[in-house]
């Protein structure tokens, strides 16, 4: 085994193992990076010069040799390798390679901890505006979808038996107020992820008169990682990250599960698009929903990884410890995966058909309307349990005749209380039952126009931009 060039070479009389330096290696994954790394040792550099702590034609010849290699790693033009460890080393190495020893001083006054950890924290919020956007595109999917179903009747269900009747917009901006948490999460969070770790070097900070908070501006931080020690063993904002990832990957998941249920036979109240759907290679006549299927699967591996985070993390003294290399590979894996996930249901809601008719004539199924006539007893002056209690009365006697409560007759209703008078019809029909509820965030057609009007008026406030899509096929 040949003695590789280290960084840390100088302490040690053996070379690396080679099975421990492809073990070790952490390029293969951390090579995306790249950008930021050589974004951060820009900043750095021009501030080490301006402290006076190297000189100005030094500091002018490192940056254009960094510039010089960040275009050879986007031409595939510089080869990736084991033993050179990881992206800083890769960068820094090649830099000697074009400017000579003066690339040494490029180092001076950090260290790998706080530079991996600036290097994380730079990329990360990039991603997090990317899903914040991928977020609000899919808001304005689903208030589009919405308010061309604001009067679509559907079921709506408590343990999967049908419950009350609601509309399919109603339901719809249930999803877009969970996305809209997430979103905030997501801007919440990435006010943790803008703090700037370098300058803490290693674990103690630096004998060197740095300006940290200069490079805090220059690379758009809102301000600096206070505590040295915290700055280069923190991961929270990795964690916090993975967890609103999480929470946006299990309500996607949800929502895919019925898209599955409600794509079936056994529903029949959506079809997804031939874009989003295969078929089986034994029976031809299947169309499956593997959209929604590989959203829900997903949502699992996304909940590992943030269980794996929060595992590597709880055991770990202070300050950095290798062990926090595995972070990026969960992180990167959540993040893409997130993104992947976000842009297939977009494309998915976009063009999914929604069958009004199944959807109506399942609301009328399991006797929906049955709290409006206790609701019904209950204006006329009766205790709503003593209400609750005759309404339950009436179903069992349509459950035991086959019938609907609609199909009793006027003399079988007032046998249970006589106060019921033929009004009653109209209290239990679903369209009156839907648009009794008037209550705010109740499932009223005029409620729930009023909260997708809202609603887009709080998206067009936002200082994102989101191009609003096509209006889908309301349906049959």
């Amino acid at each position: 085994m040949s003695k590789p060039n280290k960084p840390w070479g100088g302490r040690f009389s053996q070379p690396t193992d080679a099975f421990m330096e492809s073990f070790s290696a952490s390029i293969h994954y951390d090579s995306r990076l790249y950008r930021q790394d050589i974004q951060g040792s820009m900043a750095h550099c021009r501030m080490l010069a301006r402290q006076g702590i190297i000189a100005e034609a030094e500091a002018d010849l490192i940056v254009s040799g960094l510039a010089r290699v960040k275009v050879e790693i986007e031409e595939g033009r510089l080869p990736f390798r084991d033993d050179q460890e990881d992206i800083h080393m890769h960068v820094e190495n090649r830099l000697r390679e074009l400017i000579g020893p003066v690339a040494g001083k490029l180092h001076t006054a950090r260290s790998r901890n706080d530079q991996v950890a600036t290097d994380l924290r730079l990329w990360l919020r990039e991603e997090v505006d990317a899903i914040r956007d991928a977020i609000l595109t899919l808001q304005r999917i689903l208030l589009t979808l919405a308010e061309a179903h604001i009067e679509t009747i559907m079921p709506g269900f408590t343990h999967l038996q049908n419950a009350q009747p609601i509309t399919f917009g109603h339901h719809l901006m249930a999803y877009f107020e969970m996305l809209d948490r997430d979103r905030q999460r997501f801007a919440e969070a990435r006010k943790r992820i803008n703090q700037l770790p370098l300058g803490a070097a290693a674990l103690a900070g630096t004998p060197y008169p740095i300006d940290r908070e200069w490079v805090a501006k220059e690379l758009n931080f809102d301000g600096i990682c206070r505590n040295s020690l915290d700055a280069v063993s923190d991961r929270d904002f990795v964690i916090e990250t993975a967890a609103s990832c999480a929470l946006v990957m299990t309500h996607l998941s949800r929502f895919s599960e019925e898209l599955i249920l409600w794509s079936s036979q056994a529903f029949g109240f959506v079809e997804l698009s031939d874009a989003f759907a295969t078929g089986s290679s034994i029976m031809p006549q299947k169309k499956n929903p593997d959209a929604p299927e590989l959203v829900r699967g997903k949502s699992g591996r996304v909940t590992g990884h943030l269980m794996g985070l929060l595992t590597l993390m709880k055991g770990l003294p202070l300050s950095y410890n290798r062990d926090m290399q595995e972070d990026k590979e969960a992180i990167f894996d959540i993040i893409e995966t997130v993104r992947g996930c976000l842009k297939v249901f977009a494309g998915m809601l976009a063009e999914i058909r929604i069958h009004r008719t199944a959807m109506a004539s399942a609301a009328k199924v399991g006797f929906t309307t049955a709290t409006d006539l206790a609701d019904y007893l209950a204006r006329q002056g009766i205790p709503f349990r003593k209400a609750h209690e005759v309404s339950g009365r009436l179903v069992r006697l349509c459950v035991e005749s086959g019938r609907t409560l609609e199909q009793l007759s006027l003399a079988e209703m007032q046998a249970a209380d006589p106060r019921i008078g033929p009004e009653v019809v109209e209290v239990l029909a679903v369209t009156a039952s839907v648009n009794a509820r008037k209550v705010t965030g109740g499932t009223a057609f005029s409620t729930v126009r009023t909260a997708i009007e809202t609603a887009r008026k709080r998206l067009d406030e936002s200082s994102e931009s989101g191009k609003i899509p096509t209006k889908p096929q309301p349906g049959s």
